[in-house]
């Protein structure tokens, strides 16, 4: 299996690739240019693409991507198929999604936006901008119970998951991670290492499950001595307490 490569777009997306052969699927093209390039430099046709949510950034380059490639296979998010101008398949939460070898299970991580999917292939998932490295994303449609669901479900996947966002935000929220988790002794080597990638232009992503299990003081909401810190009653207060300070940080 080729591991999924990450093609920086904008300041700070990374729109993934994943090839077989000389077939492509590419996660989110937001810039239709970035992807084309790519394609071209590695003399490959794109197959299929991913779509996590309906956000410009995600879904902006869909269309030219279409004109260019136009047997290429597009998975919509069925709920917020309208929003999106380009034509394609409508996939939710329990749906498979065949490609060459690879299958993929479709799951609903509604917060982000209400109808936000997540896309897993064992031992990848694909997770827009649901999770991050050390962080989650902001709740522009969605409530905090239903963040909160979503992320319980992701981290029920095996530990060795590996987790692919879509933005480098990384710094950013360790930054609040050394704030909300100030006792937690793993963060400051994982800034560290993740100061070095960056130093080097390197993405910090993916990421293990088991690494964010460790370190991301969203889902080390389940922890009772986090709990008891911040004087908040259970996982969900915690989180929405995180969520947002974050929002104002």
């Amino acid at each position: 299996m080729s591991e999924p490569v990450a093609l920086p777009a904008f300041k700070d997306n990374y729109i993934w690739c994943l090839r077989q052969e000389n077939k492509a699927l590419v996660v989110d093209p937001g810039d239709p240019q970035v992807v084309l390039d790519y394609m071209q430099a590695e003399q490959l046709q794109l197959d299929m693409i991913l779509v996590t949510h309906h956000h410009w950034d995600h879904v902006d380059g869909i269309a030219q991507l279409q004109q260019r490639y136009p047997k290429a296979r597009v998975m919509l998010p069925a709920t917020e198929q309208e929003k999106i101008l380009a034509r394609g398949e409508a996939v939710r939460h329990g749906d498979c999604i065949d490609w060459h070898q690879y299958q993929f299970q479709v799951m609903a991580v509604p917060g982000h936006t209400l109808g936000h999917l997540a896309y897993y292939c064992q031992p990848w998932l694909f997770c827009g901008d649901t999770l991050f490295n050390a962080g989650c994303g902001r709740l522009f449609e969605g409530t905090a119970e239903q963040m909160w669901q979503s992320l319980s479900s992701l981290m029920a996947l095996p530990a060795d998951t590996w987790l692919f966002p879509t933005h480098e935000y990384t710094l950013a929220n360790l930054e609040f991670a050394l704030w909300a988790d100030p006792l937690n002794t793993a963060l400051q080597p994982y800034l560290v290492k993740c100061q070095q990638l960056r130093a080097q232009n390197q993405a910090t992503l993916p990421t293990l499950l088991s690494d964010q299990l460790r370190i991301n003081p969203y889902l080390r909401a389940v922890d009772p001595a986090l709990q008891q810190h911040w004087q908040q009653a259970n996982a969900l207060e915690l989180f929405s307490f995180f969520r947002q300070r974050k929002d104002q940080w």
